[in-house]
């Protein structure tokens, strides 16, 4: 029984790739000690914890419903037709069940939270989940999957502080265009798919060349917020040490990734960016608590 359990809960795991919420655990981190050290709210281990769960369930919820909402799509595309629904390794009706009881796990969570988070999560909800649909009428699905992670560090920022501040706000604008970007690279493997399929994506409205360009001009983007947020918040040498090497790998990813040589996107997309957002937030947590 024990080892039935495990095999189900290892099919869910791979459903919303449990691995890729390395993605949004930093950065909601990085909220989390903002409101701590550089605005003097108390620790509290319990509170971190709850936003922990609170990530990772609004996370389980939209990956989950993605997969719903796609599973006709991703029947008929030879790189998803092996994701659980189409496999038949998961129901539908049990991927939307399981969407349905994280969706209520991260409102009880807000709950607990603080009266603004529990009023706010019904808004979170709606932008995470609801990114599933944009692909289907707009080229901008992109930047609405960057505004849901964008969500973490602005959202563990209002755990703590229970009310809203510039630099939090300035870090999730790193984060909506730094997912926004990459997130145009891995679409690139699709581009033949979603223009064949009347799907909207920067790669397939303006062709590969076109969305690389883009892809960079939204990393500039995030450069120009992560300067802007470690100028407003006399961050120090740490911090800057740390932003020097996420801007590093930021554009190292363009270099792995050509128009007509897209063998090395899954290395831009998850390794190179999940080592950057663990590389950042430790930095920047180390520079509230190290300060040179």
């Amino acid at each position: 029984m024990i080892k039935n359990t495990l095999t189900k809960t290892n099919k869910y795991f791979s459903l919303v790739k449990f691995s890729h919420t390395i993605f949004s655990f930093p950065f909601a981190f990085i909220g989390f000690f903002l409101a701590i050290k550089l605005f003097g709210y108390k620790f509290e281990f319990k509170l971190l914890i709850l936003v922990a769960l609170a990530v990772l369930f609004a996370r389980n919820a939209a990956m989950g419903f993605n997969r719903f909402v796609d599973k006709e799509i991703d029947k008929i595309n030879p790189r998803t037709a092996l994701r659980e629904i189409p496999a038949k390794i998961l129901k539908p009706r049990s991927v939307l069940l399981f969407v349905i009881i994280n969706s209520v796990l991260f409102i009880l969570i807000a709950f607990f939270i603080n009266r603004l988070c529990f009023y706010l999560s019904p808004i979170a909800l709606f932008v995470v989940l609801g990114y599933s649909f944009t692909k289907r009428f707009t080229f901008l699905s992109h930047l609405v999957l960057g505004l849901g992670l964008s969500i973490a560090p602005l959202g563990a920022f209002l755990a703590v502080s229970g009310s809203f501040s510039i630099l939090p706000l300035c870090f999730s604008f790193v984060v909506m265009f730094w997912v926004a970007g990459f997130d145009i690279i891995y679409a690139l493997l699709d581009e033949g798919f979603d223009k064949d399929n009347k799907l909207k994506s920067i790669p397939a409205f303006f062709g590969k060349n076109k969305a690389l360009i883009i892809s960079i001009i939204f990393h500039l983007c995030s450069v120009i917020f992560i300067i802007f947020a470690g100028l407003i918040g006399h961050f120090g040498i740490i911090y800057w040490i740390g932003s020097i090497i996420f801007i590093g790998l930021l554009f190292f990813q363009h270099s792995l990734v050509k128009p007509h040589d897209l063998k090395n996107v899954n290395l831009a997309f998850f390794t190179t960016n999940g080592f950057a957002s663990v590389i950042f937030a430790a930095f920047v947590i180390g520079d509230m608590y190290l300060k040179i």
